[in-house]
């Protein structure tokens, strides 16, 4: 890379942002196809079948599991060191939409690390895992979105978690995790979420939930966790929730425990949003966010452009935050303003101040309902350091205010009120 980069904090941007080589079949070692193995497009469930192929393959040195043309069922997969994943054009590994073919174990999910169920495909502890092909990776969700909407009608305070679903991919403690050009859809719950990882890179996926006629509830397209260094690049993304979204924790002391922590340095890069929730959102669970790029996006329908929770029982630091080169239809250009879904202090008697500072929005020309949706709250947060440059906007309503942020930068911003 000729021309350097930089991080919001004046950082620069390291040459592995710039590498997007995805690798051929061929490369990813001897090929354990699953037609060749006895595992068919039947129907069946075979989970045991095809964790069996993995394991086999590990103990042989690695390789790569192939999913063929056709649809193969199974539930919760583990891949071990060396094992990578292609699923080739036509072909499509479809998860149970059975939860019981989702073991209980200890994970991470909802900003919390407790018992709860495997994902379809799980990888942990890994270096150098690969995700790839033309193929589909199905989390047959359905069924479970069905149920929770029943239930939630039943009772409307029953929480994401209540229903018992699976997410599609979960990758923690891992390294060097590249997944490329696989259609991600369907998810009971997440469909991607990257815990307590680094360098990992999402390329050239194809990210999908529905919104009608069932929504898909908080199916996320990539949730980012307590992770530094991370490449999403020409994906595209519909999800009828979030699409990237980072979180590290939450509760009032969610800043001194272990098991949470920062993002930093994060590249969302050339990417088309379909409907989603929110662009990049920092939250809802999330406690320190830096370093983090969105830039020459196209958004097709979008909530939230930036969405900035802030958690009143949780203490939360976004930082060096650069949101660029967008174009696209958006409900809200910014939104900042207190969260408090299953809001819980616990004992803790004083609300810890959040604060986002150095916040650069430039060069967008966008159409929204509401450019500036922000609410100030200095007992509970404090804003500083935003900068607004070079934006076209046509928007139903303004809203801006400098009272609500200290120190801010407006410069050629011109918001057109088209009713």
């Amino acid at each position: 890379m000729n021309n350097k980069e930089f991080f919001p904090d004046g950082t620069m941007i390291d040459e592995w942002f710039y590498d997007t080589w995805i690798p051929k079949l061929e490369e990813l070692g001897k090929q354990y196809v699953l037609t060749q193995y006895h595992i068919l497009d039947d129907g069946r469930i075979h989970t045991q079948e095809i964790q069996g192929l993995i394991d086999m393959a590990a103990e042989e040195g690695g390789g790569v599991i192939v999913v063929p043309a056709g649809t193969y069922l199974t539930g919760a997969l583990f891949f071990k060191q060396g094992v990578n994943l292609y699923v080739a054009d036509g072909g499509t590994l479809k998860g149970s939409d059975d939860i019981s073919d989702y073991p209980i174990c200890e994970t991470r999910i909802e900003g919390e690390t407790c018992p709860y169920f495997a994902a379809l495909i799980n990888a942990d502890g890994l270096d150098g895992f690969t995700m790839c092909g033309p193929g589909t990776i199905d989390g047959n969700g359905l069924k479970s979105w069905k149920a929770f909407w029943l239930r939630r009608t039943w009772n409307p305070n029953c929480t994401n978690k209540d229903e018992q679903r699976p997410r599609l991919v979960y990758i923690s403690n891992c390294r060097n995790v590249l997944v490329a050009g696989l259609k991600l859809q369907n998810a009971h719950f997440w469909t991607n979420h990257i815990y307590r990882s680094h360098h990992i890179k999402y390329l050239n996926c194809y990210i999908y939930s529905p919104a009608e006629p069932v929504k898909a509830p908080s199916t996320d397209a990539i949730d980012i966790d307590v992770c530094t260094d991370v490449l999403v690049k020409n994906c595209y993304m519909e999800v009828n929730d979030d699409a990237v979204v980072l979180k590290g924790g939450k509760g009032p002391w969610a800043d001194t425990m272990p098991e949470n922590g920062s993002n930093e340095r994060i590249i969302v890069e050339d990417c088309t949003y379909g409907f989603c929730h929110g662009c990049l959102t920092c939250g809802s669970e999330s406690i320190h966010n830096r370093n983090i790029i969105m830039r020459r996006i196209k958004v097709l329908t979008s909530a939230n452009l930036l969405w900035l929770k802030m958690r009143p029982d949780t203490p939360q630091h976004y930082e060096y935050i650069t949101v660029e080169d967008i174009q696209g239809r958006i409900d809200s250009f910014i939104n900042i303003n207190p969260w408090t879904q299953f809001y819980d202090l616990k004992d803790r008697k004083d609300i810890a101040v959040s604060y986002a500072d150095h916040i650069v929005m430039k060069n967008c020309n966008c159409e929204c309902d509401v450019y500036f949706k922000v609410k100030a709250d200095e007992k509970q947060y404090m804003l500083s350091d935003f900068a607004f440059e070079n934006l076209q906007i046509k928007a139903k309503e303004n809203r801006f205010s400098e009272d609500m942020i200290r120190n801010v930068l407006v410069k050629d911003v011109v918001v057109n009120i088209c009713p």
